[in-house]
């Protein structure tokens, strides 16, 4: 009963800061699917989580790295958002295998391929573990774009500017070539960069790396 309920009340605590949002008609509500998007702030999580929870009427995972779960704090609110830890020394193994766990059940996963916020506002190298759960998990890939979380509460920053953030939500990315090749390095980094591009595309920004 605590989810549906916080839903509500986050929500309407952070409207004055919520745009516009397209595209949400892409995101499945019965199948499996990947989620990625651009990351710049804390804010990222309540653009993505009041669109898309409300659409679905399911629970959205999200993947975050184990440092957040290691203070009393962090590890509350990240059990709230049903995180799942990724363990970055060990290679995030556990936390990916349990993430196509999940996929494979029908369950969403929210992933920020960048994996931290970027400092300057733009767009950081990708890191393939995006590819990974897509071509293990066989599931699209719903690329998402924010635009102006950076400019409203930037890291290292606790109270946000006024402003509104907007989400653009593409059209799934099918990699169903790719089934079979998740352990070919130069494959995983191909499959990293289109989705990556794209999201650059829906967030207003280029994507320069390769």
């Amino acid at each position: 009963m605590v989810y549906p309920i916080a839903r509500i009340i986050i929500s309407a605590l952070l409207s004055p800061w919520m745009g516009k949002c397209t595209g949400i008609e892409n995101v499945p509500k019965k199948k499996g699917a990947l989620l990625a998007a651009n990351h710049a702030s804390y804010l990222d999580h309540f653009v993505i989580g009041t669109k898309v929870v409300p659409h679905t009427n399911k629970v959205l995972h999200f993947l975050a790295k184990q440092e957040h779960f290691d203070s009393p704090h962090q590890w509350l609110w990240h059990k709230y958002l049903r995180a799942i830890p990724l363990d970055r020394k060990a290679g995030g193994k556990t936390g990916l295998s349990k993430a196509v766990k999940h996929l494979k059940k029908g369950d969403l996963i929210m992933i920020y391929p960048e994996g931290t916020r970027t400092l300057d506002g733009k767009m950081n190298k990708a890191k393939t573990g995006v590819a990974r759960l897509a071509l293990a998990a066989h599931v699209p890939v719903i690329p998402m774009g924010i635009t102006n979380t950076f400019r409203i509460l930037p890291k290292k920053k606790r109270f946000p500017r006024r402003g509104k953030a907007d989400l653009n939500i593409g059209k799934p990315l099918y990699f169903t070539q790719y089934y079979g090749k998740g352990s070919d390095k130069k494959v995983l980094r191909k499959v990293t960069n289109i989705i990556m591009k794209e999201i650059a595309r829906l967030s207003k920004q280029e994507y320069p790396h390769r």
